[in-house]
């Protein structure tokens, strides 16, 4: 398809808008070539970015690569987001010191119409500039073709990506579907015909190994970038769900408020470059700078209202310690008499009772402003009603007993 009509393209100037905040542009210079090769011949890069959907939701971790993928929409390139309904099958074992448990076809179909929902709070959803593929188009073949696609590389080749090479050493098992995944992903390249392949630093490997792939294909190869890895709220570790140092897309405005405030002021430069927020003015303090960046997320992926909203009931409840004017009512009916307080807690939080237990053990369950004791499991419910019921920091309801 060719390039939408504005003003004409400017290779030099685009592939250094494009490579800035990554760590690499792979190989040395193949981007600008590929956008001049675009500019002559007056067509769209076609510039993949693939997801495989083994959890139901993305996280801002996410959002750095689908950052990327918009600056090529806004420079009129089309973007091609690859479902991975067949690889999250097998699970990338990138960074794996073991094999992924299987999800069932229910769970990844269910996964893979979340992840599009939320990509598309970055992405354009132009159809001349977004193309969205499941790669059980082309991965459900016959035998026969997955035999030439295993003949294109060595055991050894890739024995030598690192996470393989660490269990191999340590004598930990890698099973031949493992094995096989960097040839699925890197076949997605070859299935779309992709210019540009994005992902993070620790997709190198499968990345590279897309381009032999092409090559061995008869397709031309890709240009590669590699993202950063945003770290998590801990500011240490590679934001992740299963370490719960995240930030979905979809949560909340106060609690994505909330959670930004957490993050170690060292790391506000790292996010504020990663998620294209603009660097606070000369002489802002820390306090006032991750305020900013907080409502700057809360705006992108929900508004600008909610984002004043979960500053100032923020503020309120932190700052000024006060109850939020617009918690709501949670109704309870007793039983005997009383009220099983982890029972409501996993109902009106959608929290687990394990969970609520844990919470009140640890002191993270209060009544009206007070800590709720550990032994607090069953209480009389006259002592409940019209009472504010907090859990964790951000959490709040009013208890109205009913008959």
């Amino acid at each position: 398809m060719s390039l939408p009509s504005g003003p004409m393209p400017d290779p030099a100037s685009d592939a250094a808008f494009l490579t800035r905040n990554t760590v690499a542009a792979l190989p040395d210079g193949a981007l600008q070539r590929r956008l001049e090769e675009a500019a002559r011949e007056g067509r769209q890069l076609r510039v993949k970015l693939g997801l495989d959907p083994t959890a139901p939701d993305l996280h801002l971790g996410h959002t750095v690569v689908l950052q990327k993928l918009r600056e090529f929409q806004d420079l009129g390139h089309r973007v091609v987001l690859i479902v991975g309904d067949y690889t999250a099958r097998v699970g990338d074992p990138s960074g794996r010191s073991s094999t992924r448990p299987a999800l069932s076809g229910e769970e990844i179909d269910a996964n893979a119409r979340t992840y599009q929902e939320q990509a598309f709070r970055v992405l354009r959803e132009d159809p001349d500039l977004l193309e969205v593929r499941f790669n059980g188009e082309w991965l459900d073949m016959k035998m026969e073709e997955l035999f030439r696609i295993a003949r294109t590389t060595t055991v050894a080749q890739l024995l030598e990506r690192d996470d393989f090479a660490k269990r191999f050493a340590a004598r930990q098992p890698i099973s031949v579907l493992e094995l096989l995944y960097p040839l699925m992903q890197g076949y997605d390249s070859v299935a779309i015909r992709a210019d540009v392949e994005l992902g993070g630093t620790d997709q190198t490997f499968n990345l590279l190994l897309g381009r032999d792939l092409q090559r061995h294909f008869g397709v031309p190869e890709q240009s590669i970038l590699t993202l950063p890895i945003l770290p998590g709220v801990d500011g240490v570790d590679k934001m992740s769900k299963s370490l719960g140092n995240h930030i979905g897309v979809t949560e909340a405005p106060d609690e994505m408020y909330g959670r930004t405030l957490s993050i170690p002021d060292e790391a506000m430069a790292t996010w504020r470059a990663l998620l294209a927020v603009p660097d606070p003015p000369d002489g802002t303090g820390p306090r006032d700078a991750k305020r900013a960046l907080a409502r700057a997320i809360v705006e992108r992926f929900h508004s600008t209202d909610a984002a004043v909203a979960a500053q100032e009931r923020f503020d309120a409840v932190f700052v000024a310690k006060a109850v939020p004017d617009d918690v709501p009512t949670f109704s309870v009916a007793p039983d005997a008499g009383s009220v099983h307080l982890p029972a409501v807690i996993a109902e009106a939080f959608g929290r687990s009772r394990g969970e609520a237990r844990r919470l009140l053990a640890g002191g993270g369950v209060k009544l009206d402003g007070s800590v709720v004791p550990a032994d607090g499991l069953d209480l009389p419910a006259s002592d409940l009603d019209g009472k504010v019921l907090q859990v964790g920091k951000r959490a709040f309801t009013r208890l109205k007993i009913t008959d």
